[in-house]
């Protein structure tokens, strides 16, 4: 049985930074297509864009699914593409921000083949900018969650 092909894109805003946040995440596989969003009362950027690619594999169905992953985040593509997060881990991510997120990603990474493409910001992708957009209305709900890992004095 071949695996299913998925392509995800994700995004993450905080207004303040630390502010109310929220992640966009629209997945696509063959002619399916979902949207995900989520806010958050006080987190920030960061933590919002790790978050769209938690729940974005997290939501996959399929073990050894084939992800192509477009996130407009440096922070969350070059920490996996260029393996900065499995030497994090070895150090136990001393000195390191979001290690919640972090241990929660590698949990789901490791289930699925996961490619990440780095895409400009707001450079015209439909696709990223709809998951722009998608955070930003999510970070301006009424019921904001709490974002239970934000530690003030271990963020950025």
């Amino acid at each position: 049985m071949t695996k299913p092909k998925v392509t995800v894109y994700t995004d993450g805003a905080a207004r303040g930074n630390p502010g109310p946040g929220g992640y966009g995440v629209v997945m696509l596989s063959g002619q399916h297509r979902k949207e995900l969003s989520e806010g958050y009362r006080l987190t920030t950027n960061n933590r919002m864009e790790l978050l769209a690619v938690i729940v974005a594999l997290e939501t996959l169905k399929i073990p050894g699914s084939e992800v192509t992953l477009f996130t407009d985040s440096k922070y969350v593509a070059d920490a996996v593409e260029k393996g900065w997060v499995f030497n994090w881990v070895k150090k136990r991510f001393k000195g390191k921000k979001n290690p919640d997120l972090w241990m929660r990603f590698l949990e789901i990474y490791k289930k699925h083949h996961v490619k990440f493409v780095w895409v400009k910001g707001h450079n015209n992708n439909i696709l990223n900018e709809r998951c722009d957009q998608l955070a930003v209305e999510a970070s301006m709900g009424l019921n904001l969650k709490e974002d239970t890992g934000y530690q003030p004095n271990n963020q950025e």
